[in-house]
């Protein structure tokens, strides 16, 4: 079949759900991933003709897409910070804004000369410790997660990327951190990205997120949505070295009740930032 008439298929089928330019780069991504072709191709050879075996994955795909999986899952991958990362339904996918919180941390100890010790809690995929671990080399990475299936991609990701974490299964909730409750684990940086999407706030997500995405790694209730950011922030005041950093990617809603969580827990120097979007986002402190 040729290409571009499989291209129209898409269009046909897809464009209602995500309009022409999204199903436009899902198709340049598929026949990538697939078939190791560019989108110059369609331009260059307009009759370029594809085999039944070659259709195949991409007319697969076209239906999942037509359930609004993510293309993500998909293909079973992302881009994240320049890396690869496998993917799949059970991990978040790693969005931009959260690039922006792992550049942050990496403009702040760029220049360091000394090893520092870094946690992530909440790690789904690894992206942040695994970004980390790549661009800062002289750091001591961990991370943490509740969900057994989540770490096992992101010890995938590691290996894929040729960096060591060291992977701790988990619930920061619990009132005990066997692995991590002792002196010699001070931390000199604490990061995380929890959920923190409020159940109130579901109308605004698209449904490619709300019908494939884990909702442990999204949701949290309307009367606690602070729940996780309370039990890391005390976590870190037992956790952190003096003069140590906790970074924080946040709801862009409760920006002022983040600050004042922070101040309550005593630590000092707090800075809150906006993404690229222009939205409160993330949020850094120190340790008193």
């Amino acid at each position: 079949m040729v290409l571009k008439e499989i291209l129209n298929v898409f269009h046909k089928e897809l464009d209602t759900i995500y309009g022409n330019n999204e199903v436009d780069s899902f198709f340049n991504i598929l026949i990538d991933y697939y078939l190791n072709l560019k989108r110059i191709t369609l331009v260059m050879q307009p009759e370029y003709t594809i085999s039944k075996e070659e259709e195949q994955p991409l007319f697969e795909a076209l239906s999942r897409l037509k359930l609004e999986e993510p293309i993500q899952y998909i293909i079973g991958e992302t881009e994240f910070f320049g890396l690869v990362f496998k993917v799949n339904q059970n991990t978040l996918i790693p969005r931009p804004e959260t690039e922006e919180l792992v550049q942050w941390i990496i403009e702040d100890y760029k220049d360091n000369l000394e090893q520092i010790k870094i946690l992530d809690i909440g790690t789904g995929t690894g992206c942040i410790p695994i970004s980390l671990a790549k661009n800062l080399p002289k750091a001591k990475v961990k991370a943490l997660d509740i969900s057994t299936k989540a770490l096992e991609v992101a010890k995938q990701n590691a290996k894929l990327n040729a960096v060591e974490v060291d992977f701790i299964e988990q619930n920061i909730l619990d009132t005990y951190h066997t692995e991590l409750d002792s002196a010699s684990q001070k931390f000199d940086v604490i990061v995380s990205n929890p959920p923190y999407v409020r159940e109130l706030e579901k109308a605004e997500m698209k449904g490619n997120v709300l019908k494939h995405e884990p909702e442990l790694a999204l949701f949290v209730d309307n009367t606690n949505p602070l729940i996780f950011y309370k039990a890391i922030t005390e976590f870190a005041t037992h956790n952190l070295k003096a003069g140590g950093k906790l970074y924080f990617e946040i709801n862009q809603y409760l920006g002022s009740e983040m600050i004042q969580l922070l101040e309550d827990f005593n630590f000092k120097d707090i800075e809150l930032k906006k993404d690229m979007f222009g939205n409160n986002r993330m949020i850094k402190a120190i340790m008193s």
